[in-house]
């Protein structure tokens, strides 16, 4: 049994007891921090990246809605409140559940019964899709299409449209023509999955696809690379010799 980490966040002590009490009825979920500060929220979800955060909405510090806008660790959030005119809104923050003040333990249960079932779907389908429409012949091969969140669900996007791969702290960003996607993983990890006879990187910041390299120029001891939807990026100089491998 995977076991989730859980945070709760609400400025009064009183909510943060109940929701204790009503998770002791879930083995699966384990506690790993509390907060009464929208400020200290950000940092403990950054820092203990929970799976699940019960978030209060209004607080010290900063809003519930306020700390989600801030963080880098996205997890699955319900939010609790005793406002009901914050419940469009949550739910526009993709929120699993909105709890309204005073909730019932059966309420409580039904808000965990949706968080449980989207992550038992979500990697249900996970699973599915790459084993079944993206098999590897063996252990050398690589996939030509992968599977991105986008929102709650996971899209399935060709390594050929893929333009160029970007750090975004422990992220990475991952863009096509008409669009881009954040990844959970981070960009050397990627690396390691993609083809690396599609895939090069010219800087710690960047992977690129070579089919979508339009043109290499230096500048000023500068080497540039351009791509055909015209985004220009620098090659460190630590990763020149992965350009150099392509000239003829």
């Amino acid at each position: 049994m995977t076991v989730k980490k859980v945070l709760i966040i609400d400025d009064e002590e009183a909510a943060r007891i109940l929701i204790r009490q009503y998770l002791e009825d879930y083995d699966q979920l384990e506690i790993v921090g509390e907060c009464s500060d929208g400020l200290v929220a950000v940092n403990s979800i950054d820092r203990l990246e929970p799976d699940l955060v019960f978030l209060d909405v209004q607080m010290p510090g900063l809003s519930g809605f306020q700390v989600i806008r801030q963080v880098v660790h996205i997890p699955q959030v319900v939010f609790t409140t005793a406002f009901d005119q914050y419940a469009l809104k949550a739910f526009d923050s993709n929120a699993v559940d909105y709890l309204l003040k005073p909730y019932t333990k059966e309420r409580f249960d039904q808000a965990l019964a949706k968080v449980l079932m989207r992550n038992s779907t979500l990697a249900t389908q996970a699973t599915s899709l790459t084993e079944s429409i993206f098999p590897a012949t063996n252990a050398n091969s690589y996939y030509e299409r992968i599977l991105l969140e986008s929102g709650s669900r996971m899209i399935s996007l060709s390594i050929h449209d893929i333009i160029y791969l970007e750090a975004e702290k422990d992220y990475t960003r991952v863009h096509t023509s008409s669009k881009n996607y954040l990844s959970n993983f981070g960009i050397s990890t990627l690396e390691l999955r993609l083809n690396p006879a599609v895939f090069t990187r010219i800087h710690r910041s960047f992977i690129v696809n070579i089919h979508h390299i339009k043109e290499v120029y230096k500048q000023n001891n500068d080497t540039y690379l351009v791509l055909k939807n015209e985004m220009t990026l620098k090659v460190s100089k630590g990763y020149v010799e992965n350009i150099k491998k392509m000239m003829y």
